[in-house]
């Protein structure tokens, strides 16, 4: 079998949870062939690989959002009236318009993305809208927020892909958009799995964003929600990796039957037989954050947690272990905040480093996220006995928790997000209780055993591709 996996800014060009989840999926079907259709910002962002291909990957397909500021005019549209209603329907976010993509995606009938954008219907559809919308705002700001909206979805279905048996979208936003078109032009089935809700989370950035001016933040938003809901529709199966995430996408439109709850899966065998360090009883405590430095990971509350609990913690340390080269201006940062705080002597950047090397020296793990799905280094960490201090985002309560009565047990404790104090707290209870943070990295032990296995996430994947294949009308 021949499956196309896209994906949006992850894998193989930028390391982390979703890239690695990817690279644990493909090795672990030799069975199958891959084709990555790898969806990134610019050129730079693709200019070496992170990860070494697996021999069943058999192609990587690359395709560049700003490469659509190269274009240049062409042939206008030809579309018949039912086409262009179509069309203009899709770009009026008007629920049930995905059959469009096709459409769009074929320049002899849209034409060329700029001279679509001049013509008559797509003209008139965009003053109806502005004087609906924001009549009293400025109409060529309103002008260039469409053209910068649409014109790279256009570019984007207008790139050639690649055929495959099936298609399957590791998110939602242009990666869905595309699935959802190839699944209408080439008749196979479309698998979409969400880590985190991609439209929420393009939400909170718009939201906090200084490149969106203030008036147009809601169209950008209702735009990914557009693209989301249509992914959902189009989609055979829609699967989520907790109870949280699945609840938000059927909120969001997702039928229930084709709803599934799929976790995550790690290598236990190998992680919980790590050893584990044991500490003299006045040594100072090691804590250890897995983490990309970027600035959803919130990498600088963390410093200001450490900064608090190391008044009151003797001798103790913390290692950012994580790739530092995602977003230098980010990392730059953490460190100017770390000298600030005098923080040299406690804490180390480590960059990329083999976790089987570092877990077994780690007393406790931390977690500062303000966003997260199902973090795989939450995983990782209680697979090796160690006891985690997570915020409370995504999936992490119930990991540390337990997800419902036949799960007991603590295995870490939950604090709010942005809440340095909190964290420190957290920190000085583990630092005084050895034996809470033994029990602690058993529970975590424990709950991945029985849960989150590498066998049980592939041995479900493995079959609902099966079937959805061979359920597939010929």
């Amino acid at each position: 079998m021949k499956i196309a996996l896209i994906v949006e800014g992850s894998y193989p060009y930028v390391a982390g949870g979703v890239a690695s989840w990817i690279q644990m999926l493909v090795t672990s079907m030799r069975e199958h062939d891959f084709e990555i259709i790898a969806i990134s910002s610019s050129r730079k962002e693709a200019r070496e690989s992170k990860y070494k291909m697996p021999v069943n990957v058999t192609g990587v397909h690359d395709v560049f959002i700003m490469d659509y500021l190269e274009l240049t005019e062409g042939r206008g549209p030809r579309l018949s009236p039912e086409e262009a209603r179509l069309c203009l329907d899709w770009f009026a976010f008007r629920e049930g318009s995905e059959g469009a993509l096709p459409i769009i995606a074929d320049p002899s009938r849209l034409g060329n993305p700029i001279a679509f954008l001049k013509s008559e219907a797509f003209w008139e559809l965009l003053v109806d809208s502005y004087r609906q919308e924001m009549p009293t705002r400025s109409f060529n700001a309103y002008f260039w927020t469409w053209r910068s909206m649409y014109l790279p979805a256009i570019f984007l279905l207008q790139q050639p892909y690649p055929e495959a048996d099936l298609y399957h979208a590791v998110s939602t936003g242009y990666a869905g958009m595309i699935a959802s078109y190839l699944r209408q032009k080439h008749g196979r089935p479309f698998i979409l799995t969400e880590h985190g809700v991609y439209a929420r989370e393009r939400e909170e950035e718009i939201l906090q964003s200084a490149w969106v001016e203030p008036g147009f933040k809601r169209r950008w938003i209702d735009y990914f929600y557009h693209m989301s809901k249509g992914a959902y529709r189009t989609a055979d199966r829609t699967i989520a990796l907790y109870g949280g995430t699945q609840h938000i996408q059927l909120e969001l439109g997702v039928p229930e039957e084709r709803s599934l709850v799929i976790p995550n899966g790690i290598d236990y065998g190998t992680l919980s037989r790590l050893p584990r360090r044991t500490s003299e009883p006045d040594a100072g405590m090691i804590f250890g954050a897995l983490v990309r430095l970027v600035p959803i990971k919130d990498v600088k509350t963390l410093l200001y947690a450490a900064r608090l609990a190391s008044r009151r913690i003797p001798g103790m340390e913390l290692w950012i272990m994580g790739p530092t080269e995602e977003d230098p201006d980010y990392y730059q940062e953490c460190l100017a905040l770390s000298r600030q705080l005098e923080l040299e002597d406690i804490v180390t950047f480590t960059g990329k480093v083999p976790i089987a090397e570092r877990l077994p020296m780690v007393d406790v793990l931390i977690l500062s996220s303000i966003s997260e799905g199902q973090p795989l280094a939450v995983l990782e960490g209680m697979a090796a006995g160690i006891p985690w201090i997570c915020t409370d985002v995504g999936s992490c309560r119930e990991l540390l928790e337990g997800k419902d009565e036949h799960d007991p047990g603590t295995a870490g404790y939950i604090v709010p997000p942005v809440d340095p104090a909190a964290m420190a707290e957290r920190m000085l209870q583990m630092y005084e209780s050895p034996g809470q943070r033994s029990y602690m990295g058993s529970v975590g032990r424990r709950r991945v055993e029985a849960y989150y296995q590498t066998e049980h996430f592939i041995g479900t994947y493995r079959k609902l591709y099966r079937e959805a294949v061979d359920g597939w009308p010929e």
